[in-house]
């Protein structure tokens, strides 16, 4: 039935920003030097007649999300993509909650993704995890205008009063009777742990630096560490070469412990993410038996860890976590697209589930909700994320319940995006003791206003 809490759709723009890093990132095998960011504007309508605009922030990171591509062909698919969901957003005649509005604009968006994979002769289809980042910058925009029409964060709507279904038309009959609200809470964390991201060719301690940026921040992980308090780390590996990667993770964890002595520091930890490097769990395995001899302590302090092997469980059967995840939590991140391979990672022994804003609000809260009903590790990521996109992300990683921190990495890789926004969320951008401040997210809609219209 028609409620007046619904919304529609009236109209839609976006435009695009480019940015350099100030030094190149590597994950998986990849370099990536640049980032373009999509930026959307939403005009919605409530049932009683009032409009309120919103606004998502996305990067384009075709890197991780069609690697298949060239940089040239992914980032143009995106981009084209863009276009092609804005048209299909604008036309969406849907009324309701956002989570309704993204319910029938998923399979319109896919099929756009699709077409456009034809008209423009790509070698791979785009894939739905692309099609996912572009979208989100949509959904994030529309939850965000939702929220302002009503002038509460879009975290106090999610409960029956302004939702129309429950979670069950989404995730299936163990949700019958619950809302996301029973599982993300309104009300945002103080602070949030900041996981660092150490890239895989990032320079570890001084000798490591061929050549300094003289920008005023760290050029290496020791520098980093006393600057912004660190006591968590992202390590990234490439996968393929044990030697390389376990003296990776050796050489990290005597810098970090030789840091944080100085520093009188006695509790920190890592995750290792291989961006799906691993050619099989057998590598994994091996791998971590290696790091526990060598250095026991090291290896206590690894956390969890991100997605292994490759992202299409379907494919790849038969690399299943049971024994990797008895020793740590095992994430997924590029394999979850869906409620469908959440279910599929499950059976094959993944037990956690790594949650970005950049797959879109809808999607995120929704997996968020299933993977705390199935008793799983959470944890909020990164795709590089300044400005606006980091304080979409900030906002989940401050709200999901037993989420193991954030990985924060713009500020290393693209302070230059966030500038306009540092001065207005103090200590969001700029981290100390090693946390984000979050207890002020708390603003209409996603809680941020694009810097244009403050």
């Amino acid at each position: 039935m028609p409620r007046s809490t619904d919304i529609r759709v009236r109209e839609v723009d976006f435009a695009l920003e480019e940015f350099q890093y100030r030094v190149p990132y590597q994950f998986g095998g990849r370099t990536v030097d640049r980032v373009t960011i999509l930026d959307v504007n939403c005009r919605v309508r409530t049932r009683t007649g009032k409009d309120a605009w919103g606004f998502g922030s996305m990067t384009l990171g075709n890197a991780w999300a069609f690697p298949e591509a060239s940089q040239d062909d992914g980032l143009g698919a995106m981009v084209a993509l863009a276009k092609e969901l804005t048209t299909e957003t604008a036309a969406c005649d849907e009324w309701g909650h956002p989570v309704d509005l993204f319910r029938a604009l998923e399979p319109a968006y896919l099929r756009a993704a699709a077409d456009l994979s034809r008209t423009r002769a790509l070698s791979v289809p785009i894939p739905k995890l692309c099609t996912l980042v572009v979208a989100s910058a949509f959904d994030a925009a529309i939850h965000d205008a939702y929220g302002k029409a009503w002038g509460v964060s879009c975290y106090e709507t999610y409960g029956p009063r302004f939702m129309t279904r429950d979670l069950s038309h989404d995730l299936g009959p163990e949700f019958t009777g619950e809302y996301l609200d029973r599982y993300v809470p309104s009300a945002p964390r103080a602070t949030v742990p900041v996981f660092h991201s150490v890239g895989a060719s990032d320079p570890l301690e001084a000798a490591d630096v061929r050549v300094r940026i003289d920008d005023g921040l760290p050029n290496t992980l020791e520098e980093w560490i006393p600057r912004d308090g660190l006591v968590r780390f992202k390590i990234k590996l490439n996968g393929g070469n044990m030697d390389a990667d376990f003296e990776r993770i050796v050489r990290i964890d005597r810098i970090v412990t030789r840091v944080q002595q100085r520093r009188a520091m006695t509790d920190w930890k890592y995750l290792l993410d291989f961006n799906e490097g691993c050619p099989n769990v057998a590598y994994l395995l091996e791998l971590l038996e290696r790091v526990r001899r060598t250095t026991p302590s090291g290896f206590d302090r690894v956390l969890y860890i991100e997605q292994p092997t490759a992202r299409d469980l379907q494919k790849d059967r038969a690399n299943v976590m049971h024994e990797a995840a008895r020793l740590r939590p095992v994430v997924i991140d590029e394999s979850l697209t869906g409620l469908e391979t959440l279910r599929l990672a499950r059976k094959m022994g993944y037990t956690g589930v790594a949650l970005k804003a950049c797959k879109g609000q809808s999607h995120t809260m929704l997996m968020a909700a299933a993977a705390q009903k199935f008793g799983m590790f959470l944890c909020v990521q990164d795709l590089t994320c300044p400005g606006a996109s980091l304080i979409h992300s900030a906002g989940i990683a401050a709200r999901v319940p037993g989420n193991a921190g954030i990985e924060a990495n713009a500020r290393q890789f693209v302070p230059a995006a966030s500038a306009p926004w540092e001065a207005r969320f103090p200590g969001l951008f700029t981290i100390r003791g090693g946390v984000m401040q979050t207890a002020q997210l708390t603003g209409p809609g996603l809680g941020a206003v694009p810097p244009r219209s403050a």
